[in-house]
C-alpha cells in the first residue's frame, strides 16, 4: 500500500493538545477555507435537510422537493440519520441501507463500490447527493464520514430526478456546517486489519456568522478478511457556505476520494462446481495483479434566494468525474473435475464526466379556495463514458487454479484480447411542475409530470463495429393523495411511471428503446399523540418493460422485449419510544419474477431478491445513574434464501441472520468509545450475487471506536 500509513497518521496526530494549542483566530487560512456549510437547526427545529433528533426523522425533501412532513408525504420514505451510523459503527453508506428496511445487496463489482442494490424486487444504480446524480460510471462505495441522513425513496422518483429504477432510489443529504465551532478527532480499528481516522471540523468564519464551513477528512487502509485483500482510502470534503443577506445563502461542497482495492470478486459458483471455498480464500490475484484504483471528484454549487415569504427560487450546477484503471483476474469456465477454475488476468480503464444543472421555483399560494405548494423546475445533464477493457486468453485451462487451494504466484498471461473498446455519451434536457395541494382540512394531493427530451450516442472503436444515435422523448407521471383517518393515521395511495435509458448496440447496430416501469402503492401512515413513534405500512405492483434480453437471432446480442413484474409489502419503523431507546429497522415481503423473456421462463425469480427480509436495530442509552452515558445495543439483519442469478437453473445463496452487539460509552462531554462485535454468532453468508461469484459476508469482528470532540 502507498500511503495509507501517512494518512492516518496526520488523522491520528490531530490531538486534542494540538487543536487546543492554537485558538481559533490562529487558524491556517488555508484550512479555514477549505469547507463549511449552514446550521440547520433554528429555534431547534428539524429542516428537511439537517440534522435528526435520535432515530426518528420528521421532515424530508427528497420525495418532493420541498420541506414536507413525512407524515403527509403520499410515498413510503424512510430516513437514516447520522446516529444510526455512529452508534452502530458503519463505515460505508451500504451499512446504514442495512436498516432502511427492504434494501437489499446485490453487486458491488468486486468491493469496488456500491453499483447495484435491490429495493421492492428490482436493481437500482441510481441515487443521489443533495438532489444531484452521483452514481454516474462506476463511483466509489459512498463512505459513511461525511452523512447527516440517508433517504430512501420506495418506488419510481422519475418525475422529480429523471431516469432511475422503477422500485426506488436514495438521497444522501450531507453534513452541513453549523455556525457553532466544533472539532471532532475519530478513529477505528478492528481486529481483521482495518484501520481508520476522521476528522470533522466546523464553524463561522466571520463574527456575525455568516460565512460558515464545514471539514471532513478520512484516512482508511489495511487487511480484510479475505486472504490478500488489502485496501487504503482517502476523503475530503470541504463545504463552505455564505449568507449573503438575509434573501441569499450560497453553498460550495466538494469532495475528493481515492479507493484502491482489488477486484475480490468472491466465491465462484459455476455450473458443476463440486463445493464452496471457505469465505476466506482469494482466488483473484495478490498485489499489483489484482489492484484497481478508482478516483472520484465532485463539486457542487447550490443556493437559495427568497423572492419573498411564499416563493423561493433555488438550484445549483454539479461537476463529477471519475476514473476506475488498473489490473484484475476473473474467472473463464470450469474443467471437468469441478473444482479447477480457468481465470483471465485484465486490464481496464474506465473514465466518465458529468455536469448537471438545475434551477426550481417553488411558491406556495391559495388558488380557488385551496392552498397550492407548485413546484417547477427545468434540468440539464451531459454525461460522458469512454470504456476499454484487454484480457488474456479464454478457456478453462488457461491460467488455471484449484478453488480450494489457490496458487497465486503464476506468471501474468499476455493480454491477447479486447472484448470492449467503447464510449457513450447521453445528453438530457428536462422540464418538471408539481402541485400539493390541501385539497380540504385531511385531504391532500400530490400530481406532477416530468417532460424529458434526451440524445444518446455510442461509439463501438473494436474493428468491423459500428456505432448508434439516437433521440426519444420520456414523460414520467405521478399522482399521490392522503388522507387523514385520525389525529395519528393517514392513508395514502399513489401511482407513478419510470424510465431508463437501455446502453450498449443491437444485433442490426442500433440501439434500444428505454426500459418503462410503472407502479401502484397503497399505504397507511401512523405515529404517535406525541410524535416519538412512526410506523408505515404500504402494499405496493410494480411492472418494468423494455427489459434487455437474449437476442434469439444470435446469442451474443440483446434486445429490449424483457418483464419483470414485483409486488410485495413493506414494513417501516423508526422511533426515540423514550429519552433511553431508540429503534429503527423494517420488513419487506417481495414476489419479483420475470413474466416476458426470449430464453428465461416465465415466473423465474429476479436475482439477489429475497422474498423476505428484516432488520431491527434497538439501542439503550442510560440517563443517570452509575451507567450515565453507557448505551447497549443489538442490531439483527434477517435475509431469506435468493437466486444468484435470473436463470432457472441459478445457484441459490442461503438465507442468514446476523446480530450485532453494539455499545458506547461517553466517558466525558469530549470523549466517547465504541465497541462492537459484528457477527456475534459468526454466520458464515453470501451478501449478494453477480454472474457466477458471490460476495461473503465478514466473519465475527470486534472493532473499537473513539472520538474526542471540543
Amino acid at each position: 500500500m502507498r500511503l495509507t500509513p501517512i494518512g492516518l497518521c496526520l488523522l491520528h496526530t490531530i490531538s486534542p493538545v494540538v487543536w487546543a494549542e492554537q485558538p481559533y483566530e490562529d487558524q491556517p487560512p488555508s484550512l479555514q477555507l477549505e469547507s463549511m456549510i449552514i446550521s440547520s437547526f433554528v429555534d431547534d427545529v428539524e429542516r428537511a435537510d439537517g440534522p435528526v433528533k435520535g432515530y426518528r426523522a420528521t421532515r424530508s425533501a427528497s420525495a418532493t422537493r420541498t420541506d414536507t412532513a413525512l407524515h403527509e408525504t403520499p410515498q413510503s420514505v424512510s430516513v437514516v440519520p447520522r446516529a444510526v451510523f455512529e452508534d452502530s459503527g458503519a463505515t460505508r453508506l451500504q451499512d446504514g441501507l442495512d436498516y432502511a428496511g427492504g434494501v437489499g445487496r446485490a453487486n458491488n463489482f468486486g468491493g469496488q463500490g456500491l453499483t447495484g442494490f435491490t429495493i421492492r424486487g428490482f436493481n437500482s444504480g441510481e441515487f443521489y447527493r443533495n438532489g444531484f446524480p452521483i452514481n454516474r460510471g462506476y463511483p466509489n462505495a459512498p463512505d459513511a464520514y461525511n452523512i447527516e441522513r440517508l433517504e430512501v425513496l420506495r418506488g419510481p422518483a422519475a418525475t422529480l430526478y429523471g431516469r432511475s429504477d422503477p422500485g426506488g432510489t436514495f438521497n444522501v443529504v450531507s453534513k452541513q456546517p453549523q455556525a457553532e465551532p466544533q472539532v471532532s478527532v475519530g478513529s477505528q480499528l478492528n481486529d481483521q486489519g482495518m484501520q481508520r481516522g476522521t476528522l470533522d471540523a466546523t464553524g463561522a468564519l466571520d463574527e456575525e456568522g455568516k460565512l460558515t464551513y464545514r471539514l471532513n477528512l478520512l484516512g482508511e487502509g489495511g487487511e480484510s478478511f479475505r486472504e490478500h485483500v488489502e485496501s487504503e482510502r482517502y476523503g475530503v470534503t470541504p463545504v463552505l457556505s455564505w449568507q449573503l443577506n438575509d434573501a441569499t445563502r450560497v453553498t460550495l461542497e466538494a469532495e475528493v476520494l481515492r479507493n484502491n482495492h482489488p477486484l475480490d470478486r468472491g466465491l465462484p459458483h459455476f455450473p458443476g462446481q463440486v463445493g464452496t471455498p471457505s469465505r476466506e480464500t482469494n482466488l483473484w490475484g495478490k498485489g499489483s495483479d489484482n489492484l484497481l484504483h478508482n478516483d472520484n471528484e465532485m463539486l457542487q454549487l447550490r443556493f437559495e434566494h427568497w423572492l419573498n415569504n411564499d416563493w423561493t427560487l433555488a438550484g445549483g450546477v454539479q461537476y463529477l468525474e471519475g476514473t476506475l484503471q488498473g489490473n484484475a483476474i476473473e474467472g473463464n469456465a470450469l474443467q471437468a473435475d469441478g473444482r479447477t477454475l480457468g481465470r483471465n488476468f485484465n486490464g481496464r480503464r474506465l473514465a466518465w464526466d458529468d455536469l448537471d444543472v438545475q434551477l426550481n421555483l417553488t411558491g406556495r399560494f391559495d388558488a380557488l379556495g385551496l392552498e397550492h405548494t407548485l413546484l417547477t423546475g427545468v434540468e440539464y445533464e451531459d454525461y460522458h463514458y469512454d470504456l476499454i477493457i484487454r484480457r488474456s486468453a479464454g478457456g478453462a485451462d488457461a491460467y488455471a487454479v484449484d478453488i480450494f487451494d489457490p496458487q497465486l504466484d503464476q506468471p501474468r498471461p499476455a493480454l491477447t484480447r479486447t472484448p470492449a473498446d467503447d464510449s457513450e455519451t447521453l445528453e438530457s434536457k428536462a422540464v418538471f411542475l408539481q402541485d400539493q395541494v390541501d385539497l380540504s382540512a385531511r385531504l391532500k394531493a400530490l400530481v406532477g409530470v416530468r417532460f424529458e427530451h434526451y440524445a444518446q450516442d455510442f461509439h463501438n472503436h473494436l474493428p468491423g463495429r459500428t456505432g448508434w444515435s439516437t433521440e426519444d422523448h420520456a414523460t414520467t407521471p405521478r399522482a399521490g393523495l392522503i388522507y387523514q383517518l385520525t389525529d395519528s393515521l393517514n392513508l395514502y395511495a399513489n401511482a407513478s411511471r419510470s424510465y431508463k435509458p437501455n446502453h450498449g448496440a443491437s444485433r442490426q447496430g442500433g440501439g434500444f428503446a428505454p426500459e418503462q416501469g410503472k407502479a401502484y402503492e397503497l399505504g397507511v401512515k401512523w405515529q404517535s399523540l406525541d410524535q416519538r413513534l412512526s410506523v408505515d405500512a404500504a402494499l405496493y405492483h410494480i411492472v418494468k418493460q423494455n427489459v434487455l434480453t437474449v437476442d434469439p437471432l444470435d446469442s451474443t446480442f440483446k434486445v429490449a422485449t424483457g418483464e419483470a413484474r414485483s409486488r410485495g409489502f413493506d414494513l417501516n419503523i423508526a422511533g426515540n419510544l423514550t429519552p433511553e431507546w431508540k429503534v429503527i429497522g423494517g420488513y419487506a415481503y417481495v414476489d419479483a419474477e420475470v413474466t416476458k423473456d426470449s430464453t428465461v421462463p416465465d415466473g423465474t425469480r429476479l436475482a439477489n431478491v429475497p422474498r423476505n427480509s428484516l432488520s431491527l436495530l434497538n439501542l439503550y442509552e442510560f440517563q443517570d445513574g452509575a451507567a450515565k452515558g453507557l448505551g447497549l445495543g443489538l442490531g439483527v439483519k434477517y435475509v431469506d434464501e435468493r437466486a444468484g442469478k435470473t436463470l432457472p437453473d441459478a445457484f441459490e445463496m442461503q438465507g442468514y441472520t446476523v446480530v450485532d452487539l453494539l455499545s458506547h460509552y461517553q466517558l466525558s462531554p469530549q470523549i466517547r468509545l465504541n465497541l462492537d462485535v459484528k457477527n456475534l454468532f459468526d454466520e458464515e453468508y453470501e451478501e449478494g450475487a453477480f454472474l457466477n461469484y458471490a460476495y461473503p459476508g465478514a466473519p465475527r469482528t470486534a472493532q473499537l471506536g473513539i472520538a474526542y470532540t471540543f
